[in-house]
């Protein structure tokens, strides 16, 4: 039996997702994640007619793609945080 992945399915499961991280404080990586994976799943099942491998395909380039970028972000962000946390100790 083959099973087709609607987009309501997949905004379902982009709110699942959105909401389970209100119950914790993810990182911008983990947040990268997770959009990039929904992202990428719903271009991947429109361009693929709503195939599952190109849903799942889409979903996987796209949480990779997230997590990297999600990654980067932090990073600036745990710099950025350090920098401030030494100009206050400096006076500046």
């Amino acid at each position: 039996m083959k099973t087709r992945i609607s987009l309501e399915h997949l905004a379902m499961m982009a709110m699942i997702v959105g909401l389970s991280g209100c119950a914790s404080h993810p990182t911008k990586q983990e947040i990268g994640t997770a959009t990039g994976a929904v992202i990428g799943g719903v271009t991947g099942a429109a361009l693929t007619g709503g195939s599952t491998a190109g849903t799942v395909g889409g979903a996987a380039v796209g949480g990779v793609i997230g997590n990297q970028i999600g990654r980067d972000l932090e990073r600036k962000r745990v710099s950025a945080r350090a920098a401030h946390a030494i100009d206050s100790r400096l006076g500046g």
